[in-house]
Parts: structure tokens; C-alpha cells; sequence
């Protein structure tokens, strides 16, 4: 990782509308792979919706992470936990996380509609909440 587009307010301006963008383009994707019922697909693009728009947050505050996992301690840890977000969006991130990765690797995984429509509504509001933070 380049350090500077860590420290270069602009680098980080262009990151973070980066990774918003591919966040929306997630999120209609999901929606899209919804109405096509495929479930499966939509869960991880609206799984990748909640990580892009959380990983343009990290990037506002200056930290940036190579592994998923690392990404979900972040939002507990420097988020959830010292209530810069609301404990809900921190299940909702858990919830979906498991999600994403219960239907990409584990065999005969199926979803319910329901279930899944419901992701794709908490993942718009989860995406909403990011851009809130990075507006603060």
C-alpha cells in the first residue's frame, strides 16, 4: 500500500468516492441478481455493498486493511464498540458476512426469498450509515 494516498487528502477523496461507487454499483446488482432469483449471487453483492461502503469509511479515517476479517473487527471495534454506530448495523454486518460466506463455500446452501430481500433493504440502509460517517 502506497502510504501517501493514505496522507494525501485527495488520494483520499478519490478513494473514497471509489469505493462508494463500487459499493452502489453492488447494491444494484444485488437487486438485479434478486429479480433474476439468484439468491446466492445477490447475498454476496449485497454482502460487497456493506464492505465497499465500510472500506470508503476506513479510508476517510486513514486505515485500510487486506483481509475481510480484519475489516469486521475494525467496524466492531472502532465503531460499534465506542458507538459511532448503532450495535444493529454491527449485527447486520455479522449477519451478512456469514451469509456471503455460508453461500460461496459451503455446499447446498439455499436461501429464502424473504430472507433475502430483507438483506438487500438492511444493506441500503448499512450503506446509508457509511456515508453518514464519512460526512461527519
Amino acid at each position: 500500500m502506497n502510504e501517501d494516498k493514505l496522507t494525501d487528502p485527495e488520494q483520499r477523496k478519490i478513494l473514497i468516492r471509489y469505493w462508494m461507487d463500487k459499493s452502489e454499483e453492488s447494491l444494484a446488482s444485488a437487486i438485479d441478481e434478486f429479480k433474476a432469483n439468484r439468491l446466492s449471487t445477490c447475498v454476496r453483492a449485497a454482502y460487497y455493498a456493506c464492505f465497499y461502503a465500510f472500506s470508503a469509511v476506513l479510508w476517510n479515517e486513514g486505515k485500510v486493511f487486506k483481509k475481510h476479517s480484519a475489516v469486521r473487527g475494525a467496524l466492531h471495534r472502532d465503531f460499534v464498540k465506542n458507538s459511532r454506530l448503532n450495535a444493529k448495523w454491527g449485527r447486520f454486518y455479522d449477519i451478512i458476512f456469514d451469509s456471503r460466506q455460508r453461500g460461496d463455500y459451503q455446499p447446498l446452501v439455499e436461501f429464502e426469498p424473504e430472507q433475502v430481500e430483507r438483506f438487500i433493504e438492511n444493506s441500503k440502509g448499512f450503506v446509508e450509515q457509511m456515508r453518514k460517517l464519512i460526512e461527519e
